[in-house]
């Protein structure tokens, strides 16, 4: 097999194209032949050891792909050899071969490419755990998405939708809140250009949004947590924009609001039921059109250096999926 190893943890430029002996899976594992793999914000953060996962060195990174079961281990029963399926393994993708514990793969819904299954899982099931699970977002509520031409925003946009709510994107390009309208987004907010509390304002006639899906955090956090809604759901879900924010929680007690973490990794370890029941949910929306994974572009795997230095300039709109050449 053929991968991207990292050996060192100071960044994406240390990382190594190598050849080594294909693995074969234990107990309980399955080897992926992998097809595609896409690229997401934690896949930067890891190889410069920022993530919180760190995982034991050499690995090979890539935490989103799909492919075909090559082989099984001993006990494995849930995927069979030839299986089309879409993998979380939190690392590996970034490869042609990976080894995959058997209850991390999923098969790949029924029309569903492999470039589509590699940006679905991950994307699709934080945004459905995070606005339906944690944020009980329900039809009418009006919902603020941050970073909403990213990967996890497109997909909170579309779930959003597809329970019946009022959707507010914010990005930072006019291109980026085009995208989002496209998608489905009721209003757009240019953060770069206009003033986010005076825009949120008067999009909710002075109410606030009941639900604010914030991927981005840094600078954005505070205003936009002065400017929820009564009784709202503040969705912390990532860290994109690089800095941690530090809220006042007089201003949860002063809104009635609630700050809810979103750990969709930990979800799926701890609720298995409650996660294949999000991937039902998420195959029918898939089958019915409401819900379809947003192409940035397809590149070479051998191009990774490109595509991480492409997500590092912010210039990502929904997912960036890699092939194998």
């Amino acid at each position: 097999m053929k991968a991207w190893f990292c050996h060192n943890p100071v960044g994406v430029d240390a990382l190594q194209w190598q050849e080594v002996p294909t693995p074969q899976p234990q107990a309980g594992q399955a080897l992926i032949n992998v097809k595609a793999a896409s690229l997401n914000f934690p896949d930067l953060l890891i190889v410069q050891n920022k993530y919180q996962f760190k995982p034991a060195l050499p690995f090979v990174p890539g935490s989103e792909f799909a492919g075909v079961v090559e082989a099984v281990g001993e006990g494995v029963t849930r995927v069979k050899v030839g299986d089309r399926v879409a993998a979380m393994g939190g690392t590996g993708g970034f490869g042609s071969h990976a080894l995959v514990p058997a209850e991390k793969l999923v098969p790949l819904p029924e029309g569903m490419s492999f470039e589509q299954g590699a940006a679905f899982l991950m994307t699709y099931g934080t945004s459905q755990h995070a606005l339906l699970d944690r944020g009980a977002l329900k039809a009418g509520e009006t919902v603020l998405v941050l970073g909403a031409a990213g990967g996890v925003g497109t997909a909170a946009v579309q779930i959003a939708k597809a329970v019946g709510a009022r959707v507010i994107a914010a990005a930072s390009t006019d291109e980026k809140c085009a995208l989002c309208r496209e998608i489905g987004a009721d209003a757009t907010i240019n953060y770069s250009k206009e003033n986010l509390r005076d825009a949120i304002k008067a999009l909710t006639d002075g109410k606030g949004p009941d639900v604010v899906y914030d991927p981005v955090g840094g600078d954005l956090a505070e205003p936009v947590f002065r400017s929820i809604g009564w009784r709202g759901r503040y969705l912390v879900v990532g860290f994109a924009g690089g800095g941690i924010p530090a809220l006042p929680l007089n201003l949860s007690l002063l809104k009635g609001a609630s700050i809810v973490g979103v750990f969709w990794g930990d979800f799926v370890r701890r609720e298995p039921q409650a996660f294949a029941a999000d991937m039902k949910q998420l195959a029918q929306w898939f089958a019915e059109g409401k819900v379809s994974p947003v192409m940035d572009k397809t590149m070479d795997l051998k191009d990774l250096h490109a595509a991480y230095a492409r997500m590092g300039a912010r210039q990502v709109t929904g997912k960036l999926v890699l092939l194998q050449s």
